[in-house]
């Protein structure tokens, strides 16, 4: 069985804390948190199953998983915004996430 990508490991990292941040999201923000959860947890199931497929069907599954942690950053930032969330933690899931999306561009433009 092979490894999990340094990208994935990060990934599920970020998407943890994620998850943890937006438990108790008030009423009307539950839509955006809803958000968070699907986008955050895409992003590290997308890296394993790309890291299971090989040419296109891999390259797909990663830009899927790049666009996932682009769009839980925004998610994130709107939530922040609206103060319903833990600064710090939120700030650490945004800098997890950062990187993941740095890992997986990599992945998918290797000679770029």
């Amino acid at each position: 069985m092979s490894q999990p990508l340094e990208a994935q490991i990060i990934a599920l990292e970020a998407a943890g804390i994620a998850l943890a941040l937006v438990r108790r999201v008030p009423a009307p923000f539950k839509s955006i948190a809803d958000q968070v959860i699907r986008s955050a947890s895409s992003v590290p199931a997308n890296l394993s199953e790309g890291h299971g497929r090989f040419g296109r069907d891999r390259i797909h599954h990663y830009r899927i998983a790049y666009g996932s942690a682009k769009e839980v950053d925004v998610h994130l930032r709107l939530l922040l915004g609206a103060g319903v969330l833990n600064k710090s933690g939120a700030n650490t899931a945004l800098d997890l996430f950062d990187s993941v999306r740095a890992m997986t561009w990599r992945l998918i433009h290797p000679k770029v």
